[in-house]
């Protein structure tokens, strides 16, 4: 039976799956993993993958067509990316599947791979690591119904939902204020593209980021997107005023004024149970999506964390998934 050298674990193996070899900062709700131990000098050459053992393939389900389907759905946008299926293995669960897939570049830049997961029962999910992600021949397209149905808040762009861009952010992660430039650059970029703001306030480690999620949802329902998007650049900047309980108020009332609003109202509104419950709609709406991270974008469903990552990177993967779904640009 097939015996991997090397295994990716926890993140590791989520990042694997939807990005580039180079991880993408986030604020996570839970502690990063282990740093892995250094590896060996990458190959200077495409790697040579072992010809699979046809012992190694013990389940119907899920077939070969259907795990590189699935593969090129995460992974198509990058032309150096090079896999092979190594194992479809029955275990002693029923309905539980083990697929491992060797994985590397065609430029050899980095060391191969054996990626092992585990696809559940139900054929639409997996278990990478810690994570469990959607996954068949269309894996995003229950996230892609989930967000065009419940994301509602403010939106730049396009009032059409054909390229939806809904970004999960928290006003008090600094990850999520780096990352505005960017999501500025695909308001430019892809025009007819409706980009979404989502609180997804991270309370455990960022306190005052519902207060401003709720300050920002009254800001919208009382002038708007475009008052909202005022609001958000002006809260961002000054995010260093959230990390001082004396200051906060202070901070989110000069971005509802430079937003045009009138802070008495605006905190007034944002007092209201009904707020509140708003708030938490966001969030579970995070949670439903299966997102614990910020600032995380959902291109019409496609989870990819976007801290750190480069802008081509990111305009790369919104072109992939667009034209994965015959949307023309």
């Amino acid at each position: 039976m097939i015996r991997p050298s090397a295994r990716l674990a926890g993140a590791a193996a989520l990042v694997a799956l939807i990005l580039p070899f180079s991880k993408a900062i986030a604020q996570e709700q839970v502690p990063p993993a282990p740093a892995q131990q250094p590896s060996a000098p990458a190959p200077s050459a495409a790697p040579v993958f072992p010809p699979p053992d046809p012992a190694n393939f013990t389940a119907s389900s899920p077939t070969k067509e259907v795990i590189n389907a699935f593969l090129h759905a995460s992974w198509g946008y990058d032309d150096d990316r090079i896999w092979q299926v190594q194992a479809i293995m029955k275990t002693q669960l029923e309905g539980y599947t083990k697929v491992v897939v060797f994985v590397g570049e065609k430029s050899g830049k980095q060391k191969p791979s054996a990626l092992p997961f585990m696809v559940l029962p139900d054929g639409k999910h997996i278990i990478a690591g810690d994570d469990i992600m959607p996954f068949g021949e269309h894996p995003f397209a229950d996230y892609r119904a989930e967000a065009q149905r419940s994301a509602d808040g403010p939106y730049r762009g396009s009032a059409a939902k054909d390229l939806e861009l809904v970004e999960f952010a928290d006003f008090q992660c600094p990850h999520c204020k780096d990352a505005q430039a960017n999501m500025d650059k695909l308001a430019v970029d892809f025009p007819k593209a409706r980009i979404v703001f989502q609180n997804y306030p991270l309370t455990r480690i960022h306190p005052a980021s519902e207060k401003a999620a709720a300050y920002g949802t009254c800001v919208t329902k009382l002038g708007g997107s475009n008052a909202f998007f005022l609001y958000s650049a002006a809260v961002f900047d000054g995010q260093d005023g959230l990390t001082n309980s004396d200051s906060v108020t202070l901070t989110l009332n000069s971005a509802v004024t430079k937003a045009g609003l009138d802070p008495t109202k605006v905190a007034a509104c944002a007092s209201t149970p009904a707020i509140a419950e708003q708030v938490k709609a966001s969030v579970k709406l995070a949670q439903d999506l299966n997102i614990n991270q910020t600032p995380t974008l959902v291109i019409n469903g496609r989870q990819l964390p976007i801290g750190g990552l480069p802008y081509e990177t990111i305009k790369k993967i919104v072109q992939f998934q667009a034209a994965q779904d015959g949307i023309a640009q």
